[in-house]
């Protein structure tokens, strides 16, 4: 099974024209991957549709890079399992 990080790059892979290769942890959204708002919130989308999580917009805005996307979710997925 893919982890976290492996299936936010794919995300990101489906949606911005970038090298999988420019896809790593620290890589800024806007200012590295050059994407638009737009794309942000598709990103959002599809993080949310696949990991079955609700990202405020509030904290939609936290998220500036690949990491911040895979810390928010195993966090969100760790509260989401304690509460099952």
């Amino acid at each position: 099974m893919a982890t976290v990080e492996e299936k936010v790059k794919e995300i990101v892979l489906e949606i911005l024209d970038v090298k999988p290769e420019d896809v790593v942890p620290s890589a800024k959204f806007i200012e590295d991957l050059n994407a638009t708002s737009i794309d942000i919130v598709e990103i959002v989308t599809a993080i949310q549709n696949t990991f079955d999580v609700n990202i405020a917009e509030e904290e939609a805005q936290k998220i500036r890079t690949i990491q911040d996307a895979v810390d928010y979710l195993n966090a969100a997925l760790a509260k989401k399992g304690s509460q099952a």
